[in-house]
């Protein structure tokens, strides 16, 4: 379970996010919504550690996780994508997954240069991990292509396939149907839900695409210039003035 309680971060005389909180567990899908510049990516950026919250608190299975380094927090099990893909060129598809899995390996640095029994049985089970990752979201096949050379929209699979395999409970989606077209898109609600139903993890959602996030999420927390103007379920942030006042300003 995932507890934000009341987490403000500033950047100099800029609010970025006021007061947010939110509660999520395993099996449950939040969207968070809002125009550009509302602060949306800024609270994934507090949650996975690359901004320190000014204040409030972050609680993950019981654990206060707010002020951890980012590769710590990764270890918890807060796993991401990110609104632009950042896939490592030159490297295959299974590579790329096996890059996020190689922080759950357990041999040492001395290790990782002598072909110990450890080593080859992490690196094994690695592989069947990823390849489980990559099945996850209907990428086993491409396991040996490069990934520069997929289309956009396997790139987004991939990059949720690489979050996987850091065995999360919770998934921070960045805007993953950002320049999909619609049938990738409905292909992509589809996964989200099928992820989110395995009951292993919790789904937060960032997405501009409302029908995407309106159809699949439980819960909406709708932000506007850093605080949060409404939560509730989606006809119940459908019907909210403040929402629509957000979206398609106040009438005179």
């Amino acid at each position: 379970m995932l507890e934000i309680t009341r987490i403000h971060k500033n950047f100099g005389g800029i609010v970025a996010v006021q007061d947010f909180s939110l509660t999520a567990s395993q099996g449950e899908i939040h969207g968070i919504i809002g125009p550009n510049g509302a602060g949306k990516t800024t609270i994934f950026n507090v949650i996975s550690g690359i901004y320190a919250a000014d204040q409030g608190t972050v609680i993950l299975d019981g654990h206060d996780i707010t002020r951890l380094e980012q590769h710590k927090i990764a270890r918890k099990g807060i796993a991401r994508t990110f609104q632009n893909i950042r896939l490592f060129k030159g490297l295959s598809v299974l590579h790329n997954v096996m890059c996020a899995f190689d922080s759950q390996t357990r041999y040492s640095i001395l290790g990782a240069f002598i072909p110990t029994r450890l080593r080859r049985e992490e690196e094994k089970h690695g592989h069947d991990v990823c390849m489980a990752c990559l099945a996850r979201v209907g990428m086993e096949k491409y396991a040996d292509e490069m990934p520069e050379n997929l289309p956009y929209g396997h790139q987004r699979r991939l990059e949720i396939a690489r979050a996987l395999a850091c065995h999360p409970s919770i998934l921070l989606l960045d805007e993953p149907a950002a320049g999909l077209n619609p049938t990738e898109v409905s292909e992509l609600s589809d996964l989200i839900v099928s992820l989110a139903e395995s009951k292993d993890f919790a789904v937060l959602l960032i997405e501009h695409r409302l029908e995407l996030v309106m159809s699949i999420s439980q819960l909406i927390h709708v932000q506007n210039f850093g605080k949060t103007i409404a939560t509730g379920t989606p006809e119940e942030v459908k019907a909210n003035p403040a929402v629509i006042e957000a979206y398609l300003g106040k009438e005179e």
